[in-house]
């Protein structure tokens, strides 16, 4: 999630920048000002409390805010990520957004604050009070909010530059060049976030084409267990050694063997933008296991694909490349086809039943030319990435 806590004095323009980045960022708004406000005009008994302190400049007591603020976020779970404006004002307030952030499993991106010098602000707020009519928008009283921020909010700045979310945006100027830096603070501090694609299917469905393809089209790094075992096989390799008969009997490799390999793998691309998984997991304990790898990463799996193929369909195209230079040793044998299909039916099934409980499962037919099935997967990871988004 992306979660911006957007700082300044009063008059600093946040909720002017916070309508931009809502929609550029897709953000659920939690604007502590925009919700007293509304608790006050439905005069409810926290609108009647809140505007008695409102009107004498005050900050509204903790408790108040928090109440109102879990219930946004409680009925925003699904949300891509929250903007806080108005929010947090004190150090209390920061280790409560800490608090309830962490529910969610989520923490606070950055904290954007923008600088205008003092004058700059009461001459705004002075010129709002004209059309706004809000009653806290006299002299007297921003004075008075302005003495309480410099007594008690500024202090949040110290609590997040420590933690390093902490980043200044000069606020004077035009919307455009505002919000501009504002953009370019935060793609800065916005955490790299891996697309990882799982590709399954019956063995022959065409998962090693099709993944090739998919990594080289949409910048991702392809992994292949059984790539590389073949290759730990063919350089002699103490892993290829005791890989080498379960390859021969079609059957899965001890885990802690694939664990290695992908480790290695991941290790040696730290650039990547994501991964594409040919052929792994094959086994529920493995789709634990590849979650806790990517979690290692910060990162989860974006989608799984399974490519759709009939059994008999799957049996003709393993025999056919058993006559060919990509002929595997489990293909020349109709016993072995079988025995590799049957392992897929007993432990791989279980492996989609539990993407489709993440709801990152899509199904291709993986039938027809390699690029008509190409088209149906690209066209189903957009879908997949349009539910995610």
């Amino acid at each position: 999630m992306l979660n911006i806590a957007l700082f300044g004095p009063p008059g600093a323009g946040k909720g002017t920048q916070s309508k931009l980045l809502l929609e550029k960022y897709n953000l659920t708004y939690i604007s502590t000002g925009d919700m007293l406000r509304e608790e006050i005009a439905n005069n409810t008994s926290i609108g009647r409390e809140a505007k008695a302190i409102i009107d004498k400049g005050g900050l509204v007591p903790d408790e108040m805010i928090v109440q109102i603020i879990e219930t946004k976020v409680t009925m925003n779970l699904e949300s891509r990520g929250f903007l806080f404006d108005g929010f947090p004002r004190t150090i209390v307030q920061a280790y409560i957004l800490d608090g309830l952030l962490l529910k969610l499993n989520t923490s606070l991106s950055c904290m954007l604050s923008l600088e205008v010098p003092e004058d700059e602000l009461i001459e705004r707020m002075l010129q709002r009070a004209k059309t706004s009519g809000r009653a806290d928008d006299t002299l007297e009283v921003i004075k008075v909010r302005m003495q309480e921020y410099e007594n008690k909010t500024k202090p949040v700045i110290d609590f997040y530059s420590e933690k390093g979310k902490y980043f200044p945006v000069r606020g004077v100027g035009s919307l455009d060049d505002i919000f501009r830096e504002l953009c370019q603070t935060i793609e800065k501090t916005i955490p790299q976030h891996y697309i990882n694609i799982v590709l399954l299917g019956k063995p022959g469905s065409g998962k090693g084409t099709q993944g090739e393809i998919l990594a080289r089209r949409n910048n991702l790094v392809y992994i292949s267990t059984g790539k590389m075992l073949r290759q730990e096989i063919a350089n002699d390799t103490e892993i290829g050694r005791i890989a080498k008969p379960y390859m021969e009997r079609g059957e899965i490799v001890p885990d802690e063997i694939a664990i290695k390999l992908i480790e290695r793998k991941i290790e040696r691309n730290p650039s990547a933008q994501g991964f594409i998984f040919k052929g792994f997991p094959r086994t529920i304990v493995q789709a634990y296991i590849l979650d806790g790898l990517l979690r290692r990463l910060d990162s989860r799996i974006s989608c799984m694909l399974n490519l759709k193929l009939t059994t008999i369909e799957a049996i003709k195209r393993l025999h056919n490349r058993s006559k060919t230079e990509r002929s595997r040793t489990y293909d020349t044998s109709t016993e072995l086809i079988i025995n590799r299909l049957e392992e897929y039916e007993k432990k791989t099934k279980p492996v989609i039943d539990y993407y489709k409980k993440q709801s990152v499962f899509f199904e291709v037919d993986g039938d027809g030319s390699p690029e008509d099935v190409n088209q149906r997967l690209e066209d189903a990871i957009k879908d997949a990435f349009k539910e995610l988004r």
